[in-house]
């Protein structure tokens, strides 16, 4: 019998960029990508399966609320690693210091580089 396909909780996409990292990482990695568009949600999902990762947006799309202040919150609750998707170095620095690993931002989406830390976050590597 082999291992579960991986799953990676995605919060607070847009609809252009949640499709686009849906696709990478079920093209790329053959995960599956569940979504979520707050807290609230995120946490009955973490509750009610077992994810990999969670990817949280800097700024979710659903009501503009910060995805650090997010991670923040869930961090501490949850064994499962918690990366922030943002270009902004200093948004990564502060998620880091929240509790996330290192993330990565949308314009790197398809770099080499990015591939590779997602595939190390959900144990792939």
């Amino acid at each position: 019998m082999g291992k579960a396909q991986p799953k990676v909780l995605s919060i607070g996409q847009c609809g252009i960029d949640g499709p686009a990292i849906r696709r990478r990482l079920e093209s790329d990695l053959a995960v599956k990508v569940d979504s979520a568009d707050n807290l609230d949600e995120a946490r009955q999902k973490l509750q009610a399966e077992s994810y990999s990762l969670v990817l949280v947006n800097r700024e979710l799309h659903e009501d503009g609320s910060s995805g650090i202040e997010l991670i923040g919150k869930l961090s501490p609750t949850t064994d499962v690693p918690v990366m922030l998707v943002s270009d902004k170095p200093d948004a990564q620095q502060q998620a880091q210091q929240q509790g996330a690993v290192p993330g990565f931002g949308k314009a790197a989406l398809h770099d080499d580089a990015t591939l590779e830390l997602l595939r190390s976050a959900i144990g792939q590597a």
